[in-house]
């Protein structure tokens, strides 16, 4: 990476994970000559939430996540948010096509692979969701080829692991759907960056901490910025920055005393994985299997018995068992939390603690299980585990939006959110989960929303459907179209289509 800063840029990407990587792609891709520069506070990109071990890497396409389709108090099953996201990941899907297409990346192999998406639960009550869950998704074309079972023998033979050591006259069912990814989150952000930094008018700087972000009379940003090594102060201006920097954010959007970020705070929720590694164990489970969440669990500690291929190496996830911590990053202060607190956060804060103190209940009976407690939910999904086979590993650390609320002063937000200033010349994302698997559609929506002119362009449009072929088609709606462009994908990413 480059060593001198440059004084002035069109761009500024603060943070050097999958969103800034994929924002910071489109960007040079629609306008070659912008200059863009991306700070990063540590040695490397991708080392947070986007590094592969940090997340689950499901390629969220909302085939298998339950918590995506809640049941309606008349029996029936709202999949509106599944579709959303279903059809957001084929936005990443497209670009990341076009990419291999131009030989960006050379191989999609180096960070995607197919790997079923399946659902499983147990008992009549969660047998009997599940079945009216497939019937209403299965329905509709964006996941035509799920399927259902309840017998025992044909999940076994999906996922053998699962099945073996359990009670026979134990109800089940479980859904499949074999187009289902795998994806490296950290490799890819190590391509797309790779990518960047071989173009003119990109630089990327790691060890450089942000640490201040103000208007200029004219209406630039000046960027504050200190060298981690040296101890050396600089600054630069830019006429857009981008606020990427995941559990980082909420700091930076309060340094920009933008009064559209005011009243925003952040609850942090780390999570512990256990993984193995055991090539004869690994070798036979080949899905990502997620169950139903425990009751008042925040969306990312939905359990899941996860296949994952890092580095060519194929191994296996459980969890994540869901904790409390005060840092928003994994490399963060214990501090953050309390650093983040004041005048203009402090009610919605408080009013979240009021009105969400199941969560802070659940997390405190997670933090203070035992290992064996955490091994017991394992073998709810894999019977016969061996606790000698799985060793812990610290998930990345997510930040849940406290956001600014008239009626309840403030309310707990799941998801993410774009926090913009007035003209659009700053915005910031915040938020979790789906986050990674979503960053193109994210990306899309920034472009939209604070380069509006620049895509009205008949060169910009041009340029953003030969990227996007889909793109200005409600792919929910238009299951020709969403067939076509799935197949011609799976195709160039090397990954099945059903």
């Amino acid at each position: 990476m480059d060593r001198t800063i440059p004084d002035t840029a069109d761009v500024v990407l603060i943070g050097s994970g999958i969103m800034s990587a994929t924002l910071g792609t489109l960007l040079k891709e629609l306008n070659p000559s912008a200059t863009i520069v991306m700070l990063e506070t540590l040695n490397d990109c991708a080392q947070e939430s986007s590094e592969a071990w940090n997340n689950a890497g499901t390629g969220h396409a909302a085939n298998c996540e339950l918590n995506y389709t809640p049941q309606r108090t008349d029996g029936t099953v709202d999949i509106s948010k599944a579709l959303q996201v279903n059809t957001e990941f084929d936005l990443s899907r497209q670009l990341w096509s076009y990419l291999v297409g131009k030989n960006a990346i050379a191989d999609p192999r180096a960070f995607i692979h197919s790997c079923p998406h399946m659902s499983f639960v147990r008992g009549k009550e969660d047998v009997a969701f599940l079945k009216r869950r497939w019937m209403q998704m299965a329905a509709h074309h964006c996941f035509g080829g799920m399927e259902y079972s309840e017998s025992s023998e044909q999940i076994g033979a999906w996922v053998p692991i699962v099945m073996e050591g359990r009670a026979g006259d134990e109800p089940v069912a479980a859904t499949r759907i074999a187009c289902g990814t795998d994806v490296d989150y950290g490799a890819l952000t190590h391509l797309l960056i790779d990518h960047l930094a071989a173009q003119p008018g990109f630089s990327g700087h790691y060890l450089q901490k942000v640490t201040g972000i103000t208007r200029e009379f004219d209406r630039r940003w000046r960027i504050e910025i200190e060298d981690q090594s040296s101890g050396d102060l600089q600054s630069l201006t830019s006429s857009f920055v981008f606020i990427g920097a995941g559990g980082g954010a909420l700091e930076l959007l309060q340094m920009s005393d933008i009064p559209e970020g005011r009243g925003y705070g952040g609850f942090p929720v780390s999570g512990i994985w256990l993984r193995c590694d055991v090539d004869q164990i690994s070798e036979r489970h080949h899905a990502k299997v997620y169950g139903k969440a425990a009751h008042g669990s925040p969306p990312m500690s939905v359990p899941h018995l996860d296949t994952r291929i890092i580095g060519g190496k194929r191994s296996l996830l459980f969890g994540p068992y869901a904790g409390f911590s005060t840092k928003f990053l994994k490399h963060g202060s214990l501090t953050d939390l309390f650093g983040s607190l004041g005048p203009d956060n402090i009610l919605p804060a408080l009013a979240v603690a009021r009105d969400d103190w199941r969560l802070g209940e659940y997390l405190v009976g997670q933090v203070l299980q035992t290992a064996s407690h955490q091994f017991m939910t394992l073998q709810q999904f894999f019977p016969r585990a061996k606790r000698h086979d799985w060793v812990p590993a610290v998930a990345g650390q997510r930040v849940q939006i406290i956001k600014p609320d008239s009626q309840r002063t403030g309310v707990l937000e799941f998801g993410t959110e774009l926090v913009a200033a007035d003209d659009n010349s700053c915005v910031a994302l915040l938020g979790a989960s789906p986050g990674a698997s979503t960053a193109a559609f994210i990306a899309v929506s920034i472009l939209q929303k604070c380069f509006s002119d620049q895509m009205a362009d008949r060169s910009w449009l041009a340029k953003m459907r030969s990227i996007f072929p889909s793109y200005g088609v409600d792919l929910a709606k238009d299951a020709e179209v969403c067939r076509q462009i799935r197949a011609d994908t799976a195709a160039a990413l090397k990954i099945e289509n059903v």
